[in-house]
């Protein structure tokens, strides 16, 4: 029997140790809500986990589409990327607790040379979804970050512009240009030479 028999044939096993695995990243409390809860709209984190976790396996045993695979685990990598309490490497170490479920769920067929060379060629499918959900997480990151930078852009401005330090500039200059007024109480030093 092939690797890729043993584990269509195990699919249901390893996806649930897989999802227990995922979930236990999170503190206790939060596991065991994401374990128990069933209702979509209670719990949609636990939901998009299990509900992508088989098809990326599937993915996995078949010939890894790396746009199927792409669209997989964005909504995971997504809800793992604004959650603070995960590291970077919580964030997408999940997908490498895949390699400890199938280990753990072939754990007889695994003496078999033959069976243990494909195991090591899989685990490297495993390793290249890993970096796929890292470069997912990273574009998740920076545009979260983006958000924040415009964020605190706008709530300066609008700070300055209560204290009417700034004002729109007349037509005939560049658009979105800010003209800071030079207020009474506000005095400027010239630079010297030596600062």
């Amino acid at each position: 029997m092939k690797l890729k028999d043993l584990l269509e044939k195990r699919k249901s096993a390893i996806i649930t140790h897989w999802f227990n695995l995922v979930v236990d990243t999170y503190p206790p409390d939060t596991s065991r809500f994401l374990k128990k809860q069933k209702d979509h709209f209670a719990n949609p984190v636990g939901t998009t986990i299990s509900y992508n976790l088989g098809p990326l396996f599937d993915e996995l045993v078949m010939d890894m589409d790396p746009d199927n695979i792409t669209k997989l685990l964005d909504p995971i990598i997504r809800i793992r990327a604004v959650q603070v309490i995960l590291s970077p490497s919580q964030a997408v170490g999940f997908v490498f607790s895949l390699k400890e479920a199938v280990r753990k769920n072939l754990k007889k067929e695994l003496l078999d040379n033959k069976i243990l060379n494909e195991l090591l060629l899989f685990e490297s499918k495993i390793d290249e979804l890993g970096l796929m959900a890292f470069e997912i997480f990273v574009k998740c990151r920076e545009k979260i970050y983006a958000l924040k930078a415009t964020g605190e852009r706008e709530r300066v401005y609008r700070a300055f512009k209560r204290a009417g330090l700034v004002s729109e500039i007349p037509d005939g200059k560049p658009d979105g240009m800010i003209n800071f007024l030079k207020s009474d109480n506000v005095e400027v030093e010239p630079l010297s030479k030596g600062s």
